[in-house]
């Protein structure tokens, strides 16, 4: 395993470190001539592990790594075998039927990946491909720039039937009108197995894994210090309970930390005493495993807003934010999806709430990715972290409300470039919702921002859009209508409209009274 991987180092160090990791690898293969298939080979090898069946290499690489090795191969499909990449992604896919937030990428490169080779032949099942893949490796090995296997040997052979096709003239079945007349059923036509179109369905959800048992003593220390939580009152206090339960959680063991976190019951401390322990469970007072901070988040802050009707203190979301600005994925996971999903919906303070949260907290990047995952993501990609004793707050499905139209208003509004499909499946929601919010100004801003911001899904769904707006009976109405007019190639005109009015209202030999624009529209 050693040797094979040392040769190409060089090309995993491109897909890490490149800002252009597809172009950079395309020309990796191509000057050193090596072979896809043995690259395959490598990706698809059995890593050391005591797992069974133990992973392949590829699902041992660090996500993002993972979703560009998948990227490059999804670009450049054509040359590699098509068998093989379909057994790749299928393997890949049906490893890990449910995802978190680090491969949440690399699924959705997995399944861009079995669409673009979904045209050719049926799957082939992973074992077998595996199999075949370390038996044939030097016999069908397939470069970037090679020939394909049938045009390798008839390409010489003698007396072709076609002095332009590599086609010899004995290997074609000598046939007359009186074997069609015996077999009427040779001219019906036949759908070849090989033209179906592959599809992918993921196996049925596995049942939930038992809960780890705790030893008899952690039980008794976490109650403990549930009494002494509830108890004290002073920050001094509450530094030591949060030393006490980061060396709980390191002594019950791996996996157990939500469990040990859900019987100490942290959220029920006061704000002033759940700042200071959000304080000292974080940064560099926390524990180094993945998702500690998400943990952390899901059980001080989380069962708070859960249940928040009136306006959450100061103290608490200044809290909030300062730890959401330190780890804004943990944010994501544990803060804006399961709020979203709230069984009830988000009601006005959670909005603001979490208006505040996107605004201070979080790249525009990742409040599109988040858009995405809660929109248009299955149940396994936007399932959040959370105490198993608050699952019954959430939903499975987006609870639409009018404070959640506005946190997309917000969302809007600070600058964030939604995604093809987040944005088509917004107006999908907007098509169906725009009866029941006909009367709603809320509902009626974020339809006038949306038309407004997002050009492109306007002008592709301007008749549904339009047909929506026609249902809805606000002062904005008019607005919404009016930019949907002016949207496609109108709205491209009036952007150079505005540019060059800018440019002439800022030259000083040429000032306008009037905006051009209107000097245009007045015109016509």
């Amino acid at each position: 395993m050693a040797e094979r991987l040392e040769r190409w180092l060089p090309l995993f160090e491109i897909f890490l470190n490149s800002a252009a990791p597809e172009s950079d690898a395309s020309v990796w293969f191509d000057n050193h001539h090596h072979s896809t298939s043995a690259f395959l080979s490598l990706l698809l090898s059995a890593a050391p592990s005591s797992r069974s069946p133990p992973p392949i290499l590829l699902q041992t690489v660090p996500p993002a790594l993972q979703s560009r090795i998948l990227s490059f191969l999804a670009v450049h499909h054509r040359c590699f075998p098509r068998a093989c990449l379909r057994s790749l992604a299928a393997h890949f896919l049906d490893s890990s039927p449910f995802t978190t937030g680090s491969d949440f990428w690399a699924r959705k490169a997995a399944d861009h990946l079995l669409g673009a080779v979904s045209s050719s032949a049926p799957p082939v099942a992973c074992g077998h491909t595996l199999d075949h893949l370390h038996r044939g490796t030097n016999e069908n090995d397939v470069g970037l720039y090679a020939l394909p296997q049938w045009l390798k040997d008839p390409v010489f052979a003698a007396d072709p039937l076609l002095p332009w096709l590599p086609l010899p003239a004995g290997s074609l079945p000598r046939s007359n009108d009186r074997y069609f007349a015996a077999e009427p059923q040779a001219m019906e036509l036949v759908a070849l197995q090989d033209d179906e179109p592959a599809t992918y369905s993921p196996p049925p959800p596995p049942p939930p894994p038992p809960p780890p048992v705790l030893d008899p003593q952690i039980i008794e220390r976490t109650s403990v210090l549930k009494a002494e939580l509830l108890a004290s009152e002073a920050a001094p206090k509450a530094i030591l309970l949060a030393k006490d339960i980061r060396q709980l959680c390191l002594d019950s063991g791996t996996g157990s930390q939500l469990m040990v976190l859900g019987l100490i019951q942290p959220w029920e401390a006061d704000d002033e005493m759940a700042s200071v322990l959000l304080y000292n469970l974080s940064g560099e007072h926390g524990l180094g495993f993945v998702g500690w901070h998400a943990h952390v988040l899901c059980s001080l802050v989380l069962p708070k807003l859960l249940t928040l009707q009136k306006p959450a203190s100061r103290v608490l979301l200044s809290a909030t934010t300062r730890f959401c600005q330190l780890h804004p994925v943990a944010a994501v996971e544990a803060l804006l999806l399961p709020l979203a999903l709230r069984k009830g919906g988000l009601n006005v303070v959670l909005c603001d709430a979490l208006a505040r949260v996107i605004r201070e907290c979080l790249h525009p990047v990742h409040v599109s990715a988040f858009c995405q995952r809660l929109l248009c993501g299955n149940a396994g990609d936007r399932r959040p972290v959370c105490l198993p004793c608050h699952e019954e707050l959430l939903s499975d499905e987006l609870v639409w409300t009018e404070s959640l139209f506005t946190l997309f208003n917000h969302v809007l509004n600070h600058n964030v470039c939604l995604t093809p499909d987040t944005a088509d499946q917004l107006v999908s929601v907007i098509d169906e919702k725009a009866h029941k919010f006909s009367k709603s100004l809320k509902f009626g801003n974020f339809m006038l921002c949306f038309v407004s911001k997002c050009a492109r899904a306007s002008s592709l769904h301007k008749v549904s859009l339009e047909r929506a707006a026609l249902r809805t009976e606000t002062f904005v109405t008019k607005s919404i209508l009016s930019k949907l007019s002016f949207s496609g190639e109108d709205s491209q005109t009036a952007g150079c409209l505005q540019l060059l009015n800018h440019r002439l209202c800022n030259h000083a030999e040429y000032p306008l009274q009037r905006p051009l624009s209107h000097i245009v529209v007045a015109s016509i």
